[in-house]
């Protein structure tokens, strides 16, 4: 790993290695998959294509999940991490799949363990707020893919962001933070409910998060030469399910966003 590491990015391997030895969801290997349902999971926007033969870069993607999928679908997959151990998730799927994975631990605003032009789609996990700025990923992600290469970022829904199922008011759920470009987002409980393989659920101290506007996002993409391709606001909840449920939370703000976009610099 890079020497230049900070102190948002030891405070959040720190945080991931916490919540990967707890056995948070996104630290539980796919180990049911076969190569239908291993598309579903990764593509529900249908935007991908066919990945056989392409290098893959699963970007802040540790977990045994993404990399799974990849490889079952014929994929010539590359992992990068800040976490060891879910690093270890995805060796783990990689042997009970039987199929071949790099694994390289890193930070997602470091790729320089890869050369330019290397990878044919980058598929970002859900990580991108874990970094106060996304200029250097995005430049990196810029450097690494090949020209026509897609990229694939998934982020907390920017507007909601800092929200929790649990502020109801009675009338809707209140935001209670400006909108402001690398905020960090400060949670009432600071903690992770964590429900373990064994049932058991523990209290985890999350990683630290930062808000990235909409107008971030969108423009620094096109900025570096990517086209976007489809947005997607997921999920989209149940209006009339009980009030600081899941469901009637994403119903008032869908907390996820995708994005997929192909990678054409110079182009019209």
């Amino acid at each position: 790993m890079a020497e230049y590491l900070d102190d948002v990015a030891r405070f959040n391997r720190d945080a991931w290695e916490r919540l990967a030895e707890a056995g948070i969801e996104y630290s539980r290997p796919w180990l049911d998959l076969d190569a239908e349902s291993a598309r579903a999971r990764l593509d529900p926007e249908n935007a991908m294509g066919d990945v056989a033969g392409k290098a893959v870069l699963c970007l802040a993607g540790g977990g045994g999940q993404q990399s799974a999928a990849f490889a079952l679908l014929g994929a010539n997959v590359t992992v990068i991490d800040i976490s060891e151990t879910q690093l270890e998730r995805d060796r783990e799927a990689a042997q009970h799949h039987d199929t071949d994975v790099r694994l390289v631990t890193g930070d997602m605003r470091d790729l320089s363990a890869f050369g330019d032009d290397s990878f044919d789609l980058v598929y970002h996990a859900h990580a991108i707020c874990f970094v106060p700025d996304v200029a250097p990923v995005f430049d990196e992600v810029a450097r690494v893919l090949r020209r026509g290469g897609l990229y694939r970022v998934s982020c907390p829904n920017p507007y909601g962001h800092g929200l929790w199922d649990g502020g109801w008011d009675g009338c809707g759920y209140c935001i209670r933070s400006p909108y402001v470009e690398g905020q960090e987002i400060v949670y009432q409980d600071e903690c992770w409910d964590v429900e373990g393989p064994d049932g058991r659920t523990r209290r985890v101290p999350g990683p630290r998060e930062y808000r990235h506007t909409l107008t971030t996002l969108v423009n620094g993409l096109l900025e570096r030469g990517f086209r976007l391709l489809r947005i997607r606001e997921w999920p989209t909840g149940d209006p009339d399910a009980e009030p600081e449920s899941w469901e009637h939370f994403a119903a008032f703000a869908p907390p996820w966003w995708t994005f997929w976009s192909r990678y054409m610099p110079g182009s019209e």
